[in-house]
């Protein structure tokens, strides 16, 4: 089995962008921030919330989170947008109501959604970033195979459809509306699975020697746990995300990697 660790790739991105940061604050006098704006309280949110804050402490970014209720987000969201201390800004998800998260993100202003999650982003999404730059770490080709993505969701399998598509590469996806789900994850020599359900995946539905990314999260038992099921990791001769430290680590790193372009895009904007 060989393991796609996300850790070793994000410590040589987090240096670089620790001196990225050190520059802008000792050449222009510019000192990044990223507010993330919060609805609900969940376990599994603040467990990555506590690795974000750990992350811009370790590269010099402050980190603001704003614990509001979903009534209140959108004058939270104005009043950072209008702020030109804050260079990026979340609407960590799930909000307090899912059915909203279209029109709440939407009103994060483009040039500091980090998270591109709104219509007009100008970033790339944090996670199908992270899974991209996983995958190229580790020398995975995609050109001529089968991808699958399992799940469709707004933060990573909508995302990454339309970036495949646009390159050109054999992408499929599987959603809860698919009758058969092994018959399609059997067929696929990259799987990447982002649906935070867990053990939706298990060994005898993948096929010999496949890649497989599990970006989903979700909390089991107070555990944050993937979309693979244990016997998964039994394989050996699959090539797999870790049960911690694959995706994860990554999509911290992509976050920041896009709140210090924005920071760095307004030291542009102060010489035009």
């Amino acid at each position: 089995m060989k393991m796609l660790n996300g850790r070793d790739l994000a410590g040589f991105i987090k240096e670089r962008q620790a001196r990225e940061v050190r520059a802008l604050r000792q050449a222009h006098e510019i000192f990044p921030q990223l507010a993330i704006v919060v609805t609900v309280e969940n376990p599994v949110i603040d467990v990555y919330m506590r690795m974000k804050d750990r992350y811009g402490a370790d590269i010099l970014i402050d980190v603001d989170v704003h614990r509001v209720s979903q009534d209140d987000a959108p004058a939270t969201i104005a009043r950072l947008n209008e702020d030109p201390s804050v260079h990026g800004i979340i609407v960590q998800l799930p909000l307090e109501r899912p059915a909203e998260t279209n029109q709440i993100v939407d009103l994060v202003a483009p040039e500091k959604d980090v998270d591109a999650l709104g219509k007009n982003a100008v970033y790339d999404p944090a996670t199908p970033m992270a899974i991209l730059w996983l995958l190229a770490g580790y020398n995975i080709e995609l050109q001529g195979k089968k991808v699958l993505l399992v799940g469709r969701g707004k933060l990573v399998g909508a995302p990454l459809e339309r970036i495949f598509q646009a390159s050109g590469i054999d992408v499929s996806v599987a959603t809860r509306e698919t009758p058969d789900l092994k018959a399609e994850t059997l067929r696929a020599d990259v799987i990447i699975t982002a649906t935070g359900s867990p053990a939706i995946l298990y060994a005898d539905m993948i096929k010999r020697g496949a890649v497989v990314v599990d970006a989903g999260v979700a909390g089991e038992e107070g555990k944050t746990v993937g979309d693979l099921a244990e016997d998964v990791y039994a394989r050996d001769d699959l090539t797999l995300t870790p049960v911690k430290g694959g995706v994860g680590p990554l999509t911290v790193c992509a976050l920041f990697e896009n709140t210090i372009r924005a920071a760095k895009a307004t030291v542009n904007k102060d010489k035009a």
